[in-house]
This record gives structure tokens, sequence and C-alpha cells, in this order.
């Protein structure tokens, strides 16, 4: 199941994107009102063995008696997307998991994830419009990652354990100010200005993704491809990252894990070559089976 969050004013509704569009649950459940329907993504996320079922079976019988005209079809142009994930209990990164990325760095391959964080404030939506804050920062770079999403808590699991715990995938764009990454050794404040995590536009359960580490992963700029790989090349894969992790914290549903970008930053370019992003870029971060995340670059108004 793909699943949506639907901006509207005041509110965020619970879809699910079907073949040709939207179902809005929120929306549908005005005029076929039901128990145990959830309209919150959380919900779903933590308690998936009877919502993804449930939801499955509401939306089919409402289908059922479909007319030419439903305010909760929605045509995906008509959509205003909120972020598939609302709100991450953590959000947690691994840098350098791509061997190419570290080998176009000229960093040393990792013998250990490393992972830093991110905060609530970085969480946007696909379609939205990124502010660059160019009081602080000139170097603003991409980067195409695969999210985990995490389902079920998570506590010293192993690795043939680990993906059990997963409720599904999603785009990310770990939007990176290089100049304020490298300042210190702590790469926090690069990596935490306001917007700089768009997630979406679709979070889709593990069982229709298989293998996460089976999918291409590209990112394009105006159109000009940047970054196109596959999640292979990962050093450290999906269920080894879940279960490095759930050693040295409890991971709990609605957490979510950014597992590193493949080569093709604009950090991974010779110094006289770097172009980092400005005014009116538009970039889409597409990984295989979660369709494509696409956000603006625009200046910072204050």
């Amino acid at each position: 199941m793909k699943l949506v969050t639907i901006n509207h004013p005041g509110s965020i509704h619970l879809g699910v994107k079907l073949e040709n569009n939207v179902f809005d649950i929120t929306e549908a459940l005005k005029a076929f009102p039901e128990d145990g329907i959830p309209t919150d993504i959380m919900s779903v996320i933590a308690h998936s063995e009877t919502l993804i079922p449930a939801i499955e079976r509401y939306v089919a019988r409402v289908l059922e008696g479909e007319t030419a005209e439903n305010p909760y079809l929605l045509d995906e142009s008509q959509v205003n997307y909120g972020p598939c994930v609302t709100h991450p209990g953590k959000i947690i990164c691994v840098g350098l998991n791509y061997r190419k990325h570290a080998e176009e760095t000229n960093a040393a391959i990792p013998q250990y994830p490393i992972l830093f964080n991110k905060f609530s404030n970085t969480i946007a939506s696909h379609g939205d419009d990124i502010p660059l804050p160019n009081r602080v920062t000139s170097q603003v770079d991409y980067e195409a990652e695969l999210v985990i999403v995490i389902g079920k808590q998570a506590k010293y699991v192993s690795k043939e354990q680990a993906l059990s715990h997963v409720f599904g995938y999603c785009n990310v764009n770990d939007l990176s100010a290089r100049d304020l990454q490298m300042r210190t050794q702590q790469w926090l404040l690069g990596k935490s200005c306001d917007k700089f995590s768009p997630l979406g536009p679709y979070l889709v359960t593990a069982d229709e993704v298989g293998d996460p580490n089976q999918l291409t992963i590209s990112c394009t700029v105006n159109g000009e491809t940047r970054q196109n790989s596959h999640t292979s090349d990962m050093i450290f894969h999906c269920d080894e990252i879940v279960s490095y992790i759930s050693q040295h914290m409890t991971l709990s549903p609605g957490d979510i894990i950014l597992t590193g970008t493949p080569e093709g930053v604009v950090l991974g370019k010779p110094v006289d070559q770097r172009v980092y992003l400005k005014d009116g870029d538009v970039v889409t971060i597409a990984i295989e089976k979660l369709g494509a995340l696409t956000n603006r670059m625009v200046d910072e108004q204050v």
C-alpha cells in the first residue's frame, strides 16, 4: 500500500495512492462513516497489523459505490501533499554509506555506521518550496536517500529479524549546507536548517517494496541527472543499520532512518566545478517503487 498525507486548511488528511488517483480517507469518512478507520498516518504506522487490513477493506467497500464525481477521489494534480511521516520521534541519519560516494569525497570506508541526527524542523513535503538560508550558507547540496520507517519497537534485534520491524520506506532529500557541515567535526548544523528533509510523496509498505537494497535511486536538478545509482552500493545494508542502531537505543514506531546518499553530490566534484543549489532550482529524488519527490529551492525571505 502507498499511503499519503494531504494538507487541508487546519488539518492533515490521510490518503491512499491508487493506480490512477488518490483516495482521501478523511473525506470519505464524512460520507461513509465507519468505526476503526484511522485518519492519522502515525496511528497506521504504530498499529499496521490491524489498521492496514481495515483500510484495504474500507477503500474497497467505498469504491464499490463509486460515482463519476466524488470529493474523496483526487487527481494527483489536485493533491497538496503533507510529509508522508508527519511526526517522527527520531530522525537518525547514516553518513558515508555508499562506497562510490565515500570514494568521490576521498573518505575512508567506515568500519561502523556513522550516525548523526536531524530534528522535526527539517520535515517538509513533496511540492514544498525549500528556503535556502542564504544569510548563513552558500553551499546547499542535494542528497537522494532511502528512508526506513520503523513500525515495531526494536531493541537488540538481530540482522535476520531487523526488517520485520520496518513499516515501510520513502524518499528524502537530505539537504546539506556543506560549509556549515564542515565547519566543525559535528555535522548537525549543516543538516538541520528548516525544511532540509522533505519526505514523500508516498510512504510505501515494506511488503510492496521487497528488498530495500535492490532499488534504483536517482536525483535530477532542473531535469539534469546528478545522481544515478543503486541501493545495493550501500556499505551497511538496511537490515544491518536497523540492527546496529537497535543495539544502542530503542527504535519506536514512527522513527525514521535516512540511509545515506550515493555518488554524484556537489561536494564530490572538484572545487572549481562545484555549483551549489540556488533560487529556482528544482530537485527531484526518485527511488524505484517509491515514486518521485520534487521540491523547488527559493531564497529565504526573512
